[in-house]
C-alpha cells in the first residue's frame, strides 16, 4: 500500500511541477525553458522543505529539556536539518516507492539474524541504507510491511509473529535481534506482551516514542490515537494504549531493549519520551528522527549491538 501511495505522491509532485512549468512559460515570454524547468522544480523542493521545517516546528512547542552537552550551535542544526531533508526525500521518493525487500543475506552470515520493523507510514523500503551497512557487516536480515497503515497496533503483532517464525525458520536459530524504527518499537513490545521474549536475544529501538508523542495528534489512524502524548513533558499523560501497554509488561523485558534516540528528533515531542525506563538507553547528538535509520553512527552502533547479543548466545562466532 505504501508503495502505491508513495508512487502516486510522486506522480502528484511531477503534474504539479509540470502545471508550474506552464504557467512559467506562458506567463513570462521569451523566459528560457531549462530555467523554467528548474524553477518549476525549485518550487516543489521549496514545499517540501517547508514540511519538514513545520516538523521541527511542532516539535519544538513539545519538546523536552535538552542536556547541556546535547546542545547544538546554529552550524549543527544546519546539518540537522539537511540531514532530515535529505533523509525523508531519500525515503519518499526513492527507497519506499522502489527498494523494498522482504530479506538481505549475505555470503556469510555471522552473528544472530535481524528483523526490521519499519515506523508510521513507512515500508521495509526505509531501512535500505540501513539494510546496506548490515550486509557490508555480514548480518542476514529480514523486514516485515506493518498493514494495514492506519490501523490499531495490536493489528501488527500476528505479522510480526509470522515474520520472528520465519526468520528463525530459515536461518535455523532459535533466538533473533529485532530492529525498530519509531512506531515500530511498540509494535515489537506488543508482539513480546502477547508471545514472550524467549525467542528475542535483543530489541533495539531508533525514536521509538515509548511514552507516546504530541505529533501524533497531527497523524491519521487508530496507531496515531495509541501513540499520543498530550501536554508537556512534565504536565503530559501517555495514550490509554501505552498505559494499558506498560501495565501489561513484566518490567523484567526491558532489559533486553536498547533504545536509541535523539534530542533533536523532530518527531517525537518530548523527545525523552524515547528514554525506557529499565532498558540502556543510548542518546544521539543532532540527528533527525527518519535519518536515524541512515546515520553513519547510529548505523555502527546498531551493528555493535547486534553483535554484542550474537556474542551472548553460545557457539556463534563473532568477526574479528
Amino acid at each position: 500500500m505504501i508503495v502505491r501511495i508513495t508512487r502516486l505522491l510522486l506522480l502528484i509532485q511531477f503534474l504539479i511541477a509540470i502545471g508550474i512549468y506552464l504557467v512559467i512559460i506562458r506567463s513570462f515570454h521569451g523566459i528560457a525553458a531549462p530555467f523554467a524547468a528548474v524553477l518549476s522544480l525549485a518550487i516543489v523542493i521549496v514545499v517540501r522543505l517547508a514540511i519538514t521545517s513545520n516538523n521541527f516546528l511542532l516539535a519544538s512547542r513539545y519538546s523536552s529539556e535538552t542536556p547541556p552537552n546535547f546542545r547544538v550551535g546554529w552550524r549543527d542544526a544546519f546539518r540537522l536539518f539537511l540531514g532530515e531533508f535529505r533523509a525523508t526525500m531519500t525515503a519518499s521518493s526513492w527507497t519506499m516507492p522502489f527498494r523494498t525487500f522482504s530479506r538481505r543475506i549475505p555470503d556469510h552470515p555471522q552473528g544472530l539474524p535481524v528483523l526490521l520493523i519499519h515506523g508510521y507510514g513507512c515500508n521495509s523500503g526505509y531501512w535500505r541504507p540501513m539494510s546496506n551497512a548490515l550486509l557490508k557487516a555480514n548480518i542476514l536480515h529480514h523486514a516485515v510491511d506493518l498493514e494495514p497503515i492506519v490501523g490499531g497496533i495490536d493489528e501488527y503483532v500476528p505479522l510480526i509473529h509470522g515474520a520472528v517464525e520465519r526468520l528463525r525458520q530459515e536461518t535455523g536459530h532459535d533466538k533473533i535481534v529485532i530492529l525498530a524504527h519509531s512506531m515500530g518499537g511498540l509494535a515489537a513490545r506488543a508482539y513480546l506482551r502477547d508471545h514472550g521474549s524467549q525467542h528475542v536475544a535483543r530489541v533495539i529501538t531508533l525514536g521509538t516514542p515509548h511514552r507516546g508523542t504530541a505529533l501524533a495528534h497531527f497523524g491519521v489512524g487508530v496507531n496515531t490515537h495509541q501513540m499520543r502524548w498530550t501536554a508537556t513533558e512534565q504536565e503530559g499523560i501517555a495514550s490509554e494504549w501505552l498505559l494499558k501497554l506498560a501495565a501489561s509488561e513484566d518490567p523484567a523485558v526491558y532489559r533486553l531493549f536498547v533504545s536509541i534516540y535523539s534530542h533533536q528528533d523532530n518527531i517525537i515531542s518530548p523527545q525523552t519520551s524515547s528514554h525506557l525506563e529499565g532498558a540502556r538507553n543510548i542518546e544521539i547528538h543532532a540527528v533527525g528522527h527518519v535519518a536515524l535509520g541512515y546515520d553513519p553512527r547510529v548505523q555502527a552502533q546498531v551493528i555493535r549491538e547486534i553483535r554484542d547479543a550474537s556474542a551472548t548466545v553460545t557457539g556463534l562466532s563473532q568477526p574479528a
